[in-house]
């Protein structure tokens, strides 16, 4: 602190810079249910590449709350995959056509639009191989993006948000033809929403007349023999990405070796050991963000910028309970898809830490009748 003191300001509103850098890049760490998804898409991701019949793709669906983490999970996976195929095949499209220059693109990550429906999808779809579909109808985009996929050598789709498409409306029935279109390909699809198995999304839906909706079956099980309308949902796996627990031994456990992780990239000059893993922190950190990876990592960058503007430098729960997480704002959200979670109350339970108002001079109100007392003096 003293050598920091002995900067000029130029050179400590540069350091305070790469610290707030560092504090908003904080690295994404393996949690025990993040490790259970990578293995399962690990290995499907490898399995489907390395297929050369002409079968349908076993493809996977990723699903949990808002700030999960869902999307930094596999996409990390898919940059992985991406790195391994890319160096097997010396950074060449094995499958490309001659004489064309399509950029070899082994995964694609594609975030489905907000007023998502299937048109729109087909087109941000095509926006990431920056391919023209101005002017195009459903059965042209969607020929369109099997074309794409196939020319830049394409191994995995990333449909991200996917649960954005409403299965309410009659057009948007046509969302399933378009799912069944992208299972066709030598393409594995990754599917990653919040609640996907209560969307309906890949459940065949009839219209009942009398109430004007669309109503859904329940998830179709193993004794419905061949019936068509449950081929789409077999042919994905899914994988739930839930928050921490807190209520087991190995919750508790996990819980706190990740706030430990944490704790290791924190550059505050009053750090130390056990800052966030010590007293009832890691309890306090569980109550104010639910065991949500998102929101925690929320609350320790406000909490990590709060403590270096106040010149406090480290985390207490005193200058995290100043903290309020706010996700109301977030434009790239759509709270209608059940994309932001709710976000805990801040409520301190450390001895002392608030003092309780002063309620004299509350007004509370006119005495009921018979209480009150006669005279000036009572």
């Amino acid at each position: 602190m003293a050598d920091y003191r002995a900067l000029s300001p130029r050179k400590r509103a540069l350091h305070d810079l790469h610290r707030a850098a560092s504090h908003a890049n904080l690295p994404l760490q393996e949690t025990p249910m993040s490790a259970a998804v990578a293995r399962l898409m690990r290995s499907r991701l490898q399995t489907n590449a390395l297929k050369h019949k002409p079968t349908t793709r076993p493809e996977l669906m990723i699903t949990g709350g808002g700030y999960q983490g869902k999307t930094e999970t596999a996409c990390e996976i898919a940059a992985a995959f991406e790195d391994a195929w890319l160096d097997l095949h010396h950074q060449l499209n094995p499958t490309a056509i001659p004489g064309t220059r399509d950029l070899h693109a082994p995964v694609a990550y594609v975030q489905t639009p907000v007023t998502a429906k299937p048109k729109s999808t087909c087109q941000a779809i095509l926006d990431f191989f920056g391919a023209d579909h101005k002017g195009m109808t459903l059965p042209q985009l969607t020929r369109a993006v099997r074309t794409s996929l196939r020319d830049h050598g394409n191994r995995v789709l990333l449909l991200d948000d996917i649960t954005r498409l409403k299965m309410h409306r009659a057009d948007d029935q046509d969302t399933l033809d378009l799912m069944r279109a992208f299972m066709s390909m030598h393409t594995t699809l990754v599917l990653i929403g919040v609640n996907i198995p209560g969307s309906g999304l890949l459940r065949e839906g009839r219209h009942d007349p009398r109430t004007g909706q669309w109503v859904f079956p329940p998830p179709a099980s193993a004794s419905a023999g061949d019936d068509p309308a449950t081929q789409t949902e077999r042919r994905f796996d899914l994988v739930h990405l839930e928050p921490f627990r807190y209520d087991t031994a190995e919750g508790i456990a996990a819980w706190t070796a990740h706030l430990a992780g944490l704790e290791q990239h924190l550059r505050l000059f009053h750090a130390h050991a056990g800052m966030l893993t010590g007293g009832t922190m890691p309890e306090y950190l569980f109550r104010r963000t639910g065991g949500v990876i998102g929101l925690l990592e929320r609350l320790i960058e406000d909490g990590c910028t709060e403590a270096v503007d106040t010149g406090a430098e480290k985390l207490t729960a005193d200058l995290l309970d100043s903290i309020l997480i706010n996700l109301g704002n977030d434009p790239t959200r759509d709270a209608t898809a059940g994309e932001i979670p709710r976000v805990p109350a801040v409520k301190s339970d450390t001895k002392g830490r608030r003092k309780a108002r002063n309620t004299v001079f509350d007004d509370t109100g006119i005495p009921a009748s018979g209480s009150q007392h006669s005279g000036r003096g009572a």
